[in-house]
């Protein structure tokens, strides 16, 4: 009884000690190496932190470099191999939306893209959080989630509290927002620490607490910054620290408790379908949602629909069924469009190679080893590959022996749009600020624009479009441009109607379509004009919208492809909205129309389905 009476006065003893102990830790977030003073800044911080004994880890959430380059990726990684204490980090959206390696380089410099660890009595998570090569909201990759799910589902505690970390917040500029709210609402979760706003800022994500952190910018200081965060008395403080200079006030207090969200109702908004039920024509053929993500567009040909996924393979459906045919494996993930012609599918992998199959067995005709991962699409023109690549060369291929024709050298960083062949000659443009014109033939430089002063703005995933001897694109510059199709002349320039990275043409050529970015318009314009003639406008009522899939058409219907899962369908006569489907909540990757009644969609969360009007 004594020795029972001494344990217990320990214990009690000891409570107050142990809730008195502090977890702290360094909150970096958006240090954007590669752009102006991004590495210096980070140098700063790196020095500052290890120089303060009383943190524990850093955690970095995310937009690591400005433009996930592999020269940028190295150069953090570098700077932030300095700490003298365990660091965390997770991508964002500039390590993602432009990776010239298709999202591999991140993985294989920092040996993962997702974290977890214990401290303090908490589990910390981290994911990524895309969006993966295409510019649209971020979406937590499918390999992400399953992540997420394994850590969750074998936790030793069940009710241990936990931090979440990612680069978004959890709203809906993630377009996948409730599916991980909603798993993180089965556990104790506790706090969401994030970046992207470059601001310090308190979230409530349907009740969970978000800190924002401010970016490790310097801006317009002479100085960057970060947060130190203390964690004591179950409450959460977060304090700017500038560096070598001093730590400021305490802005936020989170109190960190559990929210049992598991014995609440969920009453939160969730992505609305009930607007399909104003069109009862439209219907789902068939469905099929893939084991990954997919950021690739679809081929057809002889009822046999080809894509791409995130898991690396090379995926052929039976069209009419939406059944599997065959499936070829590389080791890489797929960003590439495929190009079917001749009974050939063509399709690069970011295991560097282009692969050509057989149309009907998947069965390996060639493959093509270049030197670095290809994100670019090819298109097969006559008996001719034409594909980019993201060494700085351009290709033409023969499509039966897979041998070399030539190669462009000269191309300025890398190049993930699908080209042009129009007259004799193949347009594309890469993110190094350039648009090209190489003759189809002999792959000879026939003229380049240089008109964009920051790589972001570049012509580099529009997919080019030409008629009436005009070249068109648009950029994230937000202009609209004809160009002279043999000599590159600038026709008109215009960003009076607002676009970004979608355009299409018309099958007879007479006119050329976008879609607004902010005014929620499609437009179209006379191609044979030498100046921005409008043809008509249908006030689509898309919001704010900057998928960058190309519009298609196919009989009296415009196909627009938006960010928020929708497929809207305009009529070409009365300049009207036909109809609109939603489908999912993610990017539209591509609408490919296969008749006059029936189009082919793929979505970037992993969807593939044939809706028939």
């Amino acid at each position: 009884m004594k020795k029972t009476l001494i344990l217990a006065s320990l214990f009690l003893l000891l409570v107050p000690l142990v809730q008195a102990q502090q977890l702290c830790f360094a909150h970096i977030t958006d240090t954007h190496v590669g752009g102006s003073t991004g590495a210096e800044d980070l140098i700063r911080t790196v020095n500052d932190i290890n120089s303060q004994d009383d943190i524990n880890f850093v955690i970095l959430s995310g937009d690591v470099t400005e433009f996930g380059s592999d020269e940028e990726l190295n150069e953090a990684k570098s700077i932030l191999s300095k700490f003298n204490k365990p660091w965390y980090v997770v991508p964002g959206n500039h390590d993602s939306k432009w990776s010239e390696s298709g999202n591999n380089s991140f993985v294989r410099i920092f040996g993962c893209e997702e974290f977890s660890f214990e401290a303090g009595g908490y589990l910390f998570i981290g994911t990524a959080s895309g969006p993966n090569m295409r510019m649209a909201p971020g979406l937590v990759p499918h390999e992400q989630i399953v992540y997420l799910d394994s850590i969750l589902q074998n936790m030793k505690d069940p009710e241990q509290p936990i931090i979440f970390v990612n680069h978004y917040p959890l709203d809906n500029s993630l377009s996948n927002w409730y599916k991980i709210i909603d798993r993180l609402k089965t556990c104790n979760i506790q706090a969401s620490l994030l970046g992207h706003g470059h601001a310090n800022k308190l979230f409530d994500f349907e009740g969970i607490p978000g800190v924002m952190s401010r970016s490790n910018l310097r801006a317009k200081d002479e100085i960057g910054g970060y947060n130190i965060v203390t964690i004591k008395q179950d409450t959460m403080f977060y304090a700017e620290r500038t560096p070598g200079v001093k730590t400021h006030e305490v802005w936020c207090r989170i109190p960190l408790v559990n929210h049992q969200f598991r014995e609440k109702e969920n009453d939160y908004p969730r992505p609305d379908y009930s607007g399909n039920l104003d069109y009862p024509e439209i219907s789902t053929v068939w469905e099929l949602q893939d084991v990954s993500d997919i950021g690739t567009g679809l081929a057809s040909e002889k009822g046999i629909t080809v894509y791409g996924n995130a898991a690396g393979a090379i995926v052929a459906l039976d069209e009419n069924t939406g059944k599997y045919l065959w499936q070829f494996q590389t080791n890489g993930k797929i960003y590439s469009t495929p190009a079917i012609a001749k009974d050939k599918v063509v399709c690069a992998s970011t295991d560097n190679n282009i692969y050509c199959l057989d149309l009907k067995t998947g069965e390996k005709e060639w493959s093509f080893a270049t030197g670095k991962s290809i994100v670019a699409s090819p298109v097969i023109h006559k008996n001719s590959v034409y594909i980019g690549s993201s060494e700085g060369i351009f290709r033409s291929i023969d499509l039966k022996s897979g041998k070399l024709n030539w190669a462009f050298n000269e191309v300025n960083n890398f190049v993930e749009s699908k080209p042009l062949v129009y007259e004799g000659t193949v347009y594309f443009g890469s993110w190094g600020n350039t648009f090209y014109a190489l003759n189809a033939k002999t792959g000879k430089l026939e003229w380049k624009r240089e008109k964009y002063s920051n790589r972001m703005l570049s012509p580099a995933a529009v997919w080019p479009v030409a008629a009436n001897g005009k070249v068109f694109i648009v950029a994230p510059d937000r202009y609209m441009t004809a160009l002279e199709a043999k000599t590159g002349e600038e026709i008109w320039h215009s960003k009076e109607y607002s676009c970004r990275e979608s355009i299409g043409i018309s099958d007879d050529g007479k006119l050329v379509y976008i879609k607004n970015m902010t005014e929620g318009n499609v437009d179209a314009f006379y191609t044979s004009a030498n100046e921005q003639k409008l043809a008509w406008e249908c006030n689509a009522e898309l919001g704010y919208e900057i998928a960058p899939s190309p519009i298609t058409e196919a009989g009296n219907l415009v196909f627009v492809p938006t960010t928020e899962g929708i497929v809207c369908a305009i009529n070409k006569t009365t300049h009207q909205i036909a109809w609109k489907y939603k489908l999912s909540n993610a990017l539209v990757n591509h609408i490919l129309p296969i008749d006059n009644q029936r189009v082919l969609v793929s979505l970037l969360d992993g969807k593939v389905l044939c809706l028939q009007y």
